[in-house]
């Protein structure tokens, strides 16, 4: 929730929404999408910041998103890929 009277720039959603996937993903943790949180607006006259913060852990279920199915067949592990456990990530501002 916004402030009142405080305003939100597009340009710090763009910026964010493309990281909110990659941050759903499992990484290693020396890799940057794990150490580094805050996305600053691209526009050099906007101050805001956003946190893109981890708030738990899910399943992940391809069915549930899309209408689009899976190919049938086993993955580079030999099991089928169905679900994934993702992080839940939130983005907010400061």
């Amino acid at each position: 929730h916004l402030p009142p009277g405080q305003g939100f720039s597009i340009y710090s959603l763009a910026s964010v929404l493309p990281l909110l996937a990659a941050k759903q993903r499992a990484t290693h943790p020396h890799d940057w999408m794990s150490t580094d949180a805050e996305v600053a607006c691209p526009d050099p006259n906007c101050p805001s910041r956003l946190r893109i913060t981890r708030m738990g852990m899910r399943r992940f279920s391809h069915a549930e998103t899309t209408a689009v199915p899976l190919a049938p067949g086993p993955t580079q592990s030999g099991v089928a890929n169905h679900a994934h456990p993702a992080p839940d990530t939130e983005a907010t501002s400061e």
